[in-house]
């Protein structure tokens, strides 16, 4: 408009989810599982739409906690899985959340989205990342290569129902993982519901 170029978007209320991966600001468990799970509902939309977001995180996605609602940011590097042009061979999106196959350089899909959500998902209930290393050849080999510490030796109060979905979604083979954000956020949802009811 008037020579000038601009993108009008939504304004989003709330903060990135980074704010709560440190020890001290750990939401409550139940809240990151809904968090998640709408998370993974977008992410089914998006998918749905033959879109992949290629580098979910907590720094991309918005959560308005007054509301409890939740925005996934950033599709800057999305690309749409029946292009032709995508760039395979070429590593796109923050190295610590990537999927094997992402790590690797190879064709992604929807499930490479979903490891990375996992990613997230461990960080949210623990303040640590599930693989880590000093250099990007070292990140490399322990996501493809090597297992993330459990679940239940960082916060065993979980109990093995969230260890079991932290497990799936971080599966090295995209077939063993959740093959769809709709089924990732019902096991999400499950889980909650059957921890309101467990005793503690």
């Amino acid at each position: 408009e008037h020579d000038l170029a601009f993108i009008a978007m939504d304004y989003l209320e709330g903060s990135s989810l980074d704010a709560y991966t440190r020890r001290e600001t750990l939401l409550p468990v139940d809240e990151v599982l809904d968090v998640c799970a709408q998370v993974a509902e977008a992410l089914a939309y998006a998918h749905g739409q033959r879109v992949i977001h290629r580098d979910v995180k907590p720094a991309n996605i918005i959560y308005d906690r007054s509301h409890g609602s939740v925005k996934i940011t950033d599709f800057g590097i999305a690309c749409l899985t029946d292009n032709n042009r995508t760039r395979t061979g070429t590593i796109l999106g923050t190295p610590a959340f990537m999927s094997p196959e992402q790590v690797s350089g190879k064709d992604v899909d929807g499930r490479s989205d979903l490891f990375a959500l996992g990613v997230t998902l461990y960080q949210l209930l623990t303040a640590e990342l599930p693989f880590t290393a000093d250099t990007m050849a070292g990140l490399v080999y322990q996501i493809t290569q090597t297992r993330h510490q459990s679940l239940s030796e960082l916060r065993p109060e979980l109990g093995p129902l969230v260890a079991l979905i932290v497990n799936k979604a971080l599966e090295k083979e995209a077939d063993k993982r959740y093959q769809t954000g709709t089924e990732m956020a019902k096991a999400l949802r499950d889980c909650a519901i059957a921890l309101k009811r467990s005793p503690r």
